[in-house]
Order: structure tokens, then sequence, then C-alpha cells
């Protein structure tokens, strides 16, 4: 596995072998022994999320205050999304920045994302799986969204506006502006 650093410190696209036959495909998706090598950190899981989406779901921006943060490991395993990570770090040379990686299933992709980024990801087919680790457990009271449809950020989503579907708190999220302003 190769992990390569993106534009925003602290985002890593990591490349993993996938070896096909007529049977199917087998990939391996995650190494932390590797993570360790490339970033210099050690990625603890602590807990494992599956999510499954139709064309068109936006979920996030999403990001947590907890106080150990929470960094992700990200990858799709079946459709495709695609997934975009938000420098909302005040006082970041790139803040507000943000970047834009396709992963399917059949690629071998997969994104490593830092605590204190914002991340969120659009399924571009039907029956899109995401399967994500994470280092510390969901907490509620830690977890915090931006609205995808920021302006100021100005995401392209690769999906028209109007055929995004976005559950109410994340379409009712804050802008990046009115949350991180002086």
């Amino acid at each position: 596995m190769e992990l390569k650093p993106l534009g925003i410190e602290g985002v890593w696209l990591a490349e993993s072998p996938v070896w096909s036959d007529d049977r199917g495909i087998f990939r391996e998706w995650f190494k932390s022994e590797d993570i360790k090598n490339a970033t210099g950190r050690k990625f603890n899981v602590k807990q494992a999320n599956i999510s499954r989406s139709s064309a068109g779901t936006l979920r996030g921006i999403h990001y947590s205050v907890a106080p150990l943060g929470q960094a992700k490991w990200i990858t799709c395993v079946s459709g495709s999304i695609q997934d975009v990570i938000v420098d909302i770090r005040p006082g970041s040379k790139t803040f507000g920045q943000w970047i834009s990686v396709e992963l399917d299933a059949d690629s071998g992709k997969a994104l490593f994302i830092s605590e204190r980024l914002g991340h969120g990801f659009l399924a571009l087919e039907n029956y899109t799986t995401v399967a994500y680790l994470l280092s510390t457990p969901y907490s509620p009271h830690d977890e915090y969204g931006i609205n995808p449809l920021d302006p100021e950020i100005g995401i392209k989503w690769q999906i028209p506006r109007e055929n995004l579907k976005l559950s109410k708190k994340d379409e009712n999220a804050a802008s990046l502006f009115d949350l991180f302003q002086s």
C-alpha cells in the first residue's frame, strides 16, 4: 500500500494493488503499519462504520470536536463516491479549501483524513457502500456539520444540485463563515 499526501495537510490518498480474476477481486484496504510509516503517526481504530446510499445522496460535511479529535480511514466497497475533505482549521494556510477524490469499489483507493478536518461524500451510483474506520467512537455531543452546499466553500459536486438528497440536518447546517467567524 502506498500513501501520498494531498493538497491539504493531514490528508493522504492510499492506493493498494487490486487482484482480479474470473471470480472477482481481492485487495487489502487497511494496514496500520503502512499508515504509521507514511504519516509518522499511529492510527488506532476505535469504531468501524458502513453506510449504503442511493445515487445523489450527499452526506456531510461532518466534523468532530471530541477532545482527541477523530481521524478517518475511508474506502468505497461498492458503487462510487465523490469524497470531499474541507480544511476547517482556523489559522491553517488552506482554511476553507477543499479536495475532491473519486473512490470506487475496484480502484484500490482509500483516504486517510486527520482530526479537525471536515468530511463528506456524494454517492454517484445506487447501492454505493462506504466503509470507514474511526480513531474515536461516535459522540453525538461532539459531532457537527457544515452545509455541503455552502457557496463560500464552493464545492463542485458531480451531480446537479436539484438531484441531491440531503438529510435535514445537513441541509440546515451552518456555513463555514457562520461557524468560524472571528
